[in-house]
């Protein structure tokens, strides 16, 4: 569920993604699409997409389990390693052109765009006539449907146009709250998470809950894992899925799957079934399919312990990342530890950053700890 970003760390409901188990509040911006509609292509047949029966359709006694109790783990806690700053520089895909002032000048593919960032408390780099040279700004009216929070200062241009990520082609678009389909602080993880793909040198099952609109799970995909895509939001499945089109990986085994996230473990939890690589990217707070109320910091630990529970006997890696939270790397990176306490390997935590074009500043998105064998 990841729906708006709104400033970092400031939250409540929002539309778009994943909240507990798809729609995801605001980040700095809102929810993550990564990706829109793909274009109808010539192709050989190929199997129907796996889209599993929403949670609505499941017995009660699926979808109503007892409260998971927690405990301490007890041992060993995993060697430690902080702070971890994972960057993005600029790339020919996407730049963080400059920032200043409340406000962040971007470049995805062959558009400028402006968009608000709480976080950019500096001064602009770059003269104002660069500013004014954009093809759309997010107006920040309350629309929350169509196009109203955008402006068009050259010319109107459609909902989507297309993008690519290292090779990826998918659809960038224009939302209300924000958002353009794609977080691209997030490569860091992409490319850590397709190395240990490919180092595995064997079948890997990767888990993508509150996938949103399906990069990661495309990336995934790609590198050769069978992948598990969550959302709670069925129009962000649908994004992803047209994405998945896009890029021309329809033949890739990726589950399409609408459901909230934290059943959704659950359920693996109480069939046995396992995970070689987990993403998690929760909001800071969120609504289910059917009014379940996500709260980070109240849910968090009973999800990061699910996770741990539904990990195969030789995992690789889980990832979880954080955004708009008023809070320090070390409040997930000292529960990540306590929750793989016994497994040994190593827990890596701190922040993800996307370096400035203009006058080579960093720009903080978001928090995260990742947890690899």
């Amino acid at each position: 569920m990841k729906p708006p970003r709104q400033p970092r760390h400031a939250k409540g409901p929002q539309p778009g993604k994943r909240a507990i188990g798809g729609n995801k509040p605001a980040r700095f911006d809102p929810p993550r699409f990564d990706k829109a509609p793909a274009r109808e292509r010539t192709r050989a047949p190929r199997p129907t997409p796996h889209i599993e029966a929403k949670p609505e359709q499941r017995s009660e006694s699926e979808s109503a389990p007892k409260p998971r109790v927690l405990a301490r783990r007890e041992g060993v806690l995993p060697a430690e390693k902080l702070p971890v700053i994972l960057e993005v520089a600029p790339n020919e895909d996407y730049a963080l052109l400059d920032s200043g002032a409340g406000e962040k000048l971007e470049q995805y593919g062959p558009y400028r765009i402006v968009r608000p960032e709480g976080q950019a408390i500096w001064q602009r780099a770059l003269p104002a006539h660069e500013w004014d040279n954009v093809d759309a700004i997010f107006t920040g009216d309350t629309d929350e449907e169509g196009m109203g929070r955008w402006r068009f200062p050259k010319a109107a241009l459609g909902e989507t146009w297309p993008m690519k990520h290292d090779g990826i082609d998918y659809l960038g678009r224009f939302t209300s709250f924000r958002h353009v389909g794609v977080f691209p602080e997030q490569a860091s993880h992409w490319n850590f998470m397709a190395e240990q793909i490919a180092r595995a040198r064997r079948p890997v099952k990767v888990l993508n809950l509150f996938g949103y609109t399906g990069l990661a799970s495309l990336v995934a995909a790609r590198a050769g894992a069978e992948v598990t895509h969550v959302d709670a939001s069925k129009k962000a499945i649908g994004w992803a899925r047209e994405n998945q089109e896009m890029a021309g990986l329809g033949q890739k085994p990726i589950r399409w799957i609408i459901d909230d996230a934290v059943k959704f473990a659950e359920r693996e939890a109480r069939r046995g079934s396992a995970y070689d690589i987990i993403l998690f990217d929760p909001p800071a707070y969120g609504r289910g399919p059917k009014g379940e109320v996500w709260q980070l910091f109240e849910d968090l630990p009973a999800l990061a312990d699910t996770c741990r529970q539904i990990l195969t006997p030789k995992p690789l890696a889980v990832v979880l990342t954080a955004y708009s939270i008023r809070s320090s790397f070390f409040a997930i990176h000292a529960l990540m530890r306590d929750t793989f306490a016994g497994m040994g390997g190593l827990m890596e935590s701190g922040e993800l950053v996307i370096r400035e074009k203009s006058a080579g500043r960093a720009l903080s998105t978001s928090l995260f700890s990742r947890w690899i064998a």
